[in-house]
């Protein structure tokens, strides 16, 4: 199930709704609010930040795979090349005043699912999100 989102300005929640609305999401609310969680932080990031103004495209993809009960979440864009993963993960023991500013929302990310991939391929940023229902 993929579609193109273009321009990506304002259609933040319409992006999630549609990834959250897909069949092969788990009737089980634990995992749909890790999976909700996750997609929203890395769809934010990329309507924040990929293009000047949300002047772009995103596309999205969910697809469940019934042999390995693996749910893959993809995120594609052609802005700005940015790998989220890079960013040192953010100190959580210290209070939120003393926290440098960002990173919180890819840490989730990364404690929700089961794994997280960045890939910058054919002059796109690739995320991919994995989750074992």
């Amino acid at each position: 199930m993929k579609k193109r989102f273009n321009p990506i300005r304002d259609k933040s929640s319409e992006i999630i709704e549609y990834l959250m609305s897909s069949p092969e999401i788990p009737d089980d609310e634990v995992l749909q609010f890790k999976l909700r969680l996750s997609i929203e932080e890395a769809v934010e990031n990329v309507v924040r930040y990929a293009y000047d103004g949300g002047i772009g495209w995103l596309e999205a993809d969910i697809h469940f795979d019934q042999d390995s009960l693996l749910l893959t979440i993809e995120l594609r864009d052609a802005g700005t090349p940015f790998n989220p993963l890079q960013r040192e993960d953010p100190d959580v023991n210290q209070s939120a005043e003393d926290r440098d500013i960002g990173g919180l929302g890819i840490f989730l990310c990364k404690k929700m699912m089961d794994s997280i991939e960045y890939r910058y391929e054919n002059g796109n940023n690739v995320l991919t999100m994995r989750k074992k229902v």
